[in-house]
């Protein structure tokens, strides 16, 4: 059984750009975290990926191979940095202690100089008021050149509201088959707004061949690749693009071939919970149509 695709009939390249806000800054689709080889980032801005995602303090060791490989291809030729757009994300909830954190980020990494975008780290709704403010006068104020404010948010409710007044330029949440209440509690509710969407967390709910069989699923069930996973989250049109972590450049030449698939079926969206689901113990293996 095939059902209707979503309104979404494409899926967004590397290449493509969007506008952030008015800052001036234009990013691809996909943004790139933690990787494990120096040569992901240059791979990924060969194919035509322009945006960079750097923690300043949590996880600081994941990210030391992304920092050397924006080294490497800051060093490639002069001004190449002016074509890149890199953010820096601190988890610091203390008042302005994310600063410092930010500072030390972009002295770590050889021919960064600047940051573009400041993005406010696991914010919950109590917290998210202040930390904006504090952002915000941040980045008024010429520290690090930034242009654009940001949050990665864990509170649906706040993260509505951060898109839909139009407090963020960008807006990052958490949607998977593993965790798809996004689909009932916020894009149902998302008023047209300049402030961009993109998912984290997208290939959480993966389930591996080798666990099919342990969970006692036959060869007759569809196994989607770990690729479909980042085509399940942009499948949503609210869905601007990814933060995601290829990790090598091996993977980002996988990841721009699964986009030429399409977005997924609403059937194998559901598929994709199903596994989810009975991956954590939340559902039971059921009988195939024959």
């Amino acid at each position: 059984m095939s059902l209707a695709k979503s309104s979404r009939t494409t899926l967004p390249t590397f290449d493509e750009r969007y506008a952030l806000g008015e800052s001036g800054l234009e990013i691809s689709p996909f943004c790139i975290g933690a990787v494990s080889s120096e040569d992901t980032p240059s791979a990924c801005f060969d194919l035509g990926i322009n945006f960079f995602f750097i923690s300043a303090d949590l996880h600081w060791p994941v990210y030391e191979t992304t920092r050397r490989g924006l080294e490497r291809l800051f060093a490639r030729k002069r001004g190449l940095r002016d074509e890149v757009v890199v953010a820096g994300v601190s988890y610091v909830t203390q008042p302005w202690f994310f600063a410092g954190a930010l500072k030390e980020l972009v002295e770590s990494i050889r021919g960064l100089k600047t940051l573009d975008v400041a993005i406010i780290g696991g914010v919950y709704a109590a917290d998210f008021p202040r930390r904006l403010s504090e952002y915000l006068e941040f980045s008024r104020r010429g520290d690090l050149s930034i242009k654009s404010v940001g949050a990665s948010l864990h509170d649906r409710p706040t993260l509505l509201r951060a898109i839909n007044d139009n407090l963020l330029n960008l807006s990052l949440l958490r949607y998977n088959p593993s965790h798809p209440g996004a689909k009932q509690d916020v894009f149902p509710h998302l008023k047209p707004s300049p402030s961009l969407l993109y998912n984290f967390k997208s290939t959480n709910g993966y389930v591996s061949q080798t666990r099919y069989a342990e969970l006692g699923l036959d060869d007759g069930f569809w196994v989607p690749k770990i690729t479909d996973y980042y085509r399940f989250a942009l499948t949503r049109p609210e869905i601007a693009g990814l933060l995601c972590a290829p990790q090598t450049p091996r993977e980002v030449e996988q990841l721009a071939e699964a986009l030429t698939e399409g977005p997924l079926e609403e059937d194998e969206e559901n598929h994709l919970i199903y596994l989810a689901a009975l991956n954590d113990g939340r559902a039971v293996l059921r009988q195939r149509n024959v």
